[in-house]
């Protein structure tokens, strides 16, 4: 009898963590506090403010993080097909000059003709001056500088992106070259992991989604959609590749940004989705939350570092505000 009672006894126990599972999926501002900086969310406030947006727990050296929340009209896959869709050069202020997607076989032919016309504009005349010197503050690595001979830089990123678009299909941000052109090896994946590492309560919550997307390793189970991306950072023209990944059955998502030419090494950012009701209409209580690495960030300490922090903070809560506003959120 006691040994029939002991087993119950285990059995309960072992059962205990899937039925808090299930207890935190109920409750989706819980599950919220559960891994954010978010706490005591009230659906129904939410749903009448703007995006609330703040910087996340503290980080060490060039790691920077922003957290979001906000609740959309409609379901949690109408957001992510929103977000798929949405194409930021719309919106002058968000300063993404060029978007484009790229096919799962890239080719340079997909890139050349838009990079061609606008690296002679703008911010971008720095990057054609920096290309042409071939500036040791490129983030390419030695083999891929050896590759310019003074001809076309359009020509150049074309292939040089193309590559590396080719390499991330066929080994994700762990086949990446290293940015050891600048003299310093930085590798994508390791920022990617470093990210993730400083955020121990998010890495855990996505643990799953991650594995399924191979951020920070090798390819994973989940098919991104690839896209590439000309934009303004601190007035300088900016060469980015990256990825989306999304799971409707989760209401997870992920955009990383593996490979850029210049102001950061990578950025990620993740977005968990519920479904929610409130006032009787069917809603999604989103969170987004933004990590970036860059070498800027670095040697900045008190007052500088809070003041980088909140240019970010307001960048993205800009960002999120364009979003919405296109995707009828707002």
């Amino acid at each position: 009898m006691r040994r029939r009672q002991y087993t119950r006894f285990l059995a309960l126990i072992l059962l205990l963590p899937s039925f808090a599972a299930r207890i935190r999926a109920a409750d989706p501002a819980a599950e919220l506090a559960s891994f954010s900086i978010f706490d005591g969310i009230d659906l129904a406030e939410l749903a009448k403010s703007d995006v609330k947006t703040l910087h996340g727990p503290p980080s060490s050296g060039r790691y920077l993080s922003v957290q979001s929340c906000y609740v959309a009209p409609g379901a949690p896959a109408r957001q992510l097909e929103a977000l798929r869709q949405w194409n930021p050069t719309q919106h002058r202020e968000l300063k993404v000059f060029l978007h484009g997607d790229l096919p799962s076989s890239p080719t340079a032919a997909n890139l050349f003709a838009k990079l061609d016309r606008a690296l002679a504009n703008g911010p971008s005349q720095a990057l054609t001056e920096a290309t042409k010197k071939m500036s040791r503050d490129l983030q390419i690595s030695e083999a891929e500088a050896k590759k310019f001979k003074g001809g076309s830089v359009a020509s150049f990123w074309s292939d040089l992106l193309a590559a590396r678009a080719k390499l991330f299909v066929s080994g994700g941000s762990a086949a990446q070259p290293p940015y050891d052109h600048t003299g310093n090896a930085i590798r994508p994946n390791e920022e990617l992991k470093a990210l993730l590492k400083q955020q121990d309560k998010i890495r855990q919550h996505f643990s799953g989604f991650l594995n399924g997307t191979g951020i920070g390793r090798g390819p994973g189970g989940i098919n991104p959609e690839l896209y590439w991306e000309l934009m303004d950072v601190d007035d300088q023209g900016v060469l980015t590749l990256g990825a989306f990944y999304k799971r409707s059955d989760s209401g997870q998502a992920a955009d990383v940004l593996y490979y850029a030419s210049g102001g950061y090494y990578v950025a990620l950012t993740l977005y968990q989705m519920w479904p929610v009701t409130v006032e009787g209409k069917a809603s999604t209580l989103v969170w987004r939350g933004d990590m970036i690495s860059s070498a800027a960030l670095e040697s900045l300490h008190g007052v500088e570092r809070l003041a980088s922090e909140s240019v970010m903070v307001k960048d993205i809560a800009r960002a999120i505000t364009t979003f919405r506003r296109d995707s009828g959120g707002r």
